[in-house]
């Protein structure tokens, strides 16, 4: 989850002193990123927190829509190295919808949120006739809050056998789609972006649809988030396991990273308890630095939020590919 280049400074966590100087590029403003998120909407709040407002003139764009009383989207366009370096994120599309009422099912709000999600990803991959897709489910089946792709990724139609058997090059109603959940380094012993690199090369699709958890700051998120982003992936970020990226310079085809937040750093709940305490932050530092706090937590319904974000995001990615079967 992580993505390309400047991104992972978004992973370094920097919780209490994370200074972002970028003379070069003539930034001024000296920033404090104190929790760790894959979110460009937490980055921008982290932003926000310490007191730097972002806008247009320091090439970061936002647009905020409500669908319905229970969806709203907020799209961030980062648009140059200034963009870049003060959110540590590369240049490119990164839409947030959150979406209110998931875990406690409320009626027709899996529907509303997937025909959501879709219009948001035909934003970024367009269906057409000849249109060939590799849809990727990362993360490891076994743990839970790691199993969103694994997940997601056998609920997708899969339609790039019927092409072959039929001898088609295309269709109106349904794209060329192959899928693959590769697995992980510590169960498969293989390099998943390897594996992932080998796959495209027998597929050559025109993108790459890459699902994979994220980290947030906001244990809220957790039940209500999916990020997706045109800039790329990097497998196991969000467990605090940066892996090779996975993008169009490294893959040679465009990638688009679906994701959801399925865990939060340990340091980042922690310190937001110091915080509420109104423990002085140089306490918190202190307190902070001088323990070991290497984990991940997440929320005691993950296994119902990776079973309805599952559910959401391959009924949005059938809906995108398959318009002529699904829509």
């Amino acid at each position: 989850m992580g993505i390309c280049k400047a991104f992972l400074a978004s992973y370094i966590f920097t919780a209490f002193a994370g200074i972002l100087f970028k003379e070069k590029l003539h930034i001024t403003e000296v920033i404090f990123l104190k929790y760790r998120t894959d979110l460009a909407v937490e980055g921008v709040e982290n932003l926000e927190q310490s007191g730097v407002r972002p806008g247009e003139k320091d090439g970061i764009v936002m647009d905020k829509e409500k669908i319905d009383e229970d969806i709203k989207v907020t799209t961030i366009d980062i648009v140059n190295l200034k963009g870049e370096a003060m959110l540590g994120k590369p240049c490119g599309r990164y839409v947030t919808m959150e979406v209110a009422g998931i875990i406690d099912e409320k009626e027709g709000i899996s529907e509303r949120a997937a025909k959501a999600l879709a219009r948001q990803l035909s934003k970024l991959v367009k269906h057409r006739y000849d249109l060939k897709v590799l849809v990727v489910g990362l993360g490891n089946e076994k743990v839970t809050p790691d199993s969103l792709g694994p997940h997601t990724v056998s609920k997708i139609k899969i339609t790039s056998h019927l092409f072959k058997i039929f001898g088609c090059d295309g269709d109106e109603e349904m794209s060329n789609v192959s899928g693959l959940a590769p697995g992980v380094t510590a169960t498969t012993g293989m390099e998943t972006a390897e594996l992932i690199e080998k796959a495209v090369e027998m597929t050559k699709p025109d993108v790459v649809i890459a699902i994979d958890a994220l980290a947030a700051r906001n244990i809220d998120r957790v039940s209500t988030t999916i990020q997706i982003s045109d800039t790329g992936i990097s497998p196991g970020a969000g467990m605090g396991n940066v892996r090779k990226q996975l993008n169009e310079a490294s893959l040679g085809t465009k990638v688009i990273a679906i994701g959801v937040p399925t865990v939060i750093d340990s340091k980042t709940v922690i310190l937001e308890a110091l915080e509420e305490m109104k423990i002085p932050e140089e306490k918190a530092y202190h307190y902070m630095d001088s323990r070991e706090f290497d984990m991940v937590v997440t929320s005691t319904d993950i296994d119902l939020v990776i079973k309805s974000f599952s559910d959401i995001i391959a009924k949005a990615v059938n809906i995108t590919l398959h318009p002529g079967i699904y829509s």
